[in-house]
């Protein structure tokens, strides 16, 4: 049985054929069915409300099918919607057919069969039709979930560690505490600036294993408290709570800086050293209100003076004066 609200657009530019064709599709039950008497008038139309078929005449003046569909098949990409295209025409061969295939048409009617052919052919689009559009909603609800996920997920899949949501989201918890309990907080922000030219010497897997050696490495030399987390392929960022600033100076974390700098990790490759840059940004209640991104985006502009002196660069953080 036909879809009667199945959306079908007919463009023809000779008005006796388009009345046989929406007569033989309202006779077949097709309710919904639209014309137009150029492709630019379909066009129009067809940016009012999608249609599920675009039933064509190959040949018209301005422009012909092969164009339209071209159209067409740009608005379907922005309106994440299918079209099923099907051209009127008097041409055959194989070489016309395969041309038209190339340009995004779905099938042909031939003129000289067109009473025998149209409702069959509208028929199996009709089907299609259905078909197409089940799937690209059960697309956009996949995509919509894999999105929901992401943006839930909070783990770096490669070491396991917090990733820069988890880092945002703790830093955000940690400054409502200061500001209700009081103490400061100590964010450092870790730089591995060669470490993209040693993925591109040894490849990805040698890249990961390092990053992971990294991440054991940090969890071995943070307190237990700490939140130690991979931002992304060449930084690494650690949180840490405190009673007060006293408790946040380059000597307090030295041991991140040594451990990192001095020993060579263990890999496929051999021991390898890597360089590390500390930047570390401190503050306590007289510096709120500030968000997280303010404070990360902090340490970011210390990170070069960090390379460049082999030193634990700090600042600590305060409200500009207005």
């Amino acid at each position: 049985m036909p879809n009667p609200q199945l959306s079908i657009l007919v463009v023809d530019d000779a008005k006796f054929s388009s009345v046989m064709i929406g007569r033989a599709l309202t006779k077949a039950g097709y309710e919904d069915i639209r014309f137009a008497n150029s492709a630019s008038a379909a066009l129009e139309l067809i940016e009012q409300r999608p249609a599920n078929v675009l039933l064509a005449d190959w040949l018209m003046p301005e422009m012909d099918g092969l164009e339209l569909t071209a159209q067409v098949r740009q608005q379907d990409y922005m309106s994440d919607h299918y079209t099923y295209i099907i051209l009127l025409t008097g041409r055959d061969g194989q070489d016309v057919l395969s041309k038209a295939f190339d340009h995004g048409v779905d099938d042909f009617i031939g003129k000289s069969v067109m009473n025998d052919q149209l409702v069959p052919r509208v028929f199996a689009a009709d089907r299609l039709c259905g078909s197409l559009q089940r799937l690209m909603r059960e697309n956009r609800l996949l995509t919509e979930n894999i999105a929901s996920l992401e943006k839930r997920n909070l783990i770096d899949p490669i070491t396991g560690l917090g990733n820069s949501r988890y880092l945002h989201q703790r830093l955000g918890d940690s400054l409502r505490q200061i500001e209700s309990r009081g103490g400061a907080l100590c964010h450092l922000l870790i730089g591995l600036p060669e470490i993209n030219s040693q993925r591109e010497r040894y490849g990805e897997r040698f890249h990961q294993d390092l990053l992971r050696g990294v991440a054991r490495r940090l969890q071995q030399l943070v307190r237990p408290l700490d939140v130690l987390t991979r931002l992304d392929d060449r930084h690494f960022g650690v949180l840490t709570l405190i009673d007060d600033l006293r408790g946040c100076s380059p000597s307090s974390f030295k041991r991140l800086h040594e451990g990192l700098n001095l020993k060579p990790f263990k890999t496929d490759e051999g021991f390898i050293s890597i360089k590390a840059g500390i930047a570390m940004v401190s503050l306590d209640a007289s510096a709120l209100p500030v968000d997280s991104k303010r404070v990360t985006a902090q340490a970011e502009t210390l990170l070069p003076d960090a390379y460049a002196t082999g030193r634990i660069v700090p600042l600590r953080y305060k409200q500009p004066v207005l």
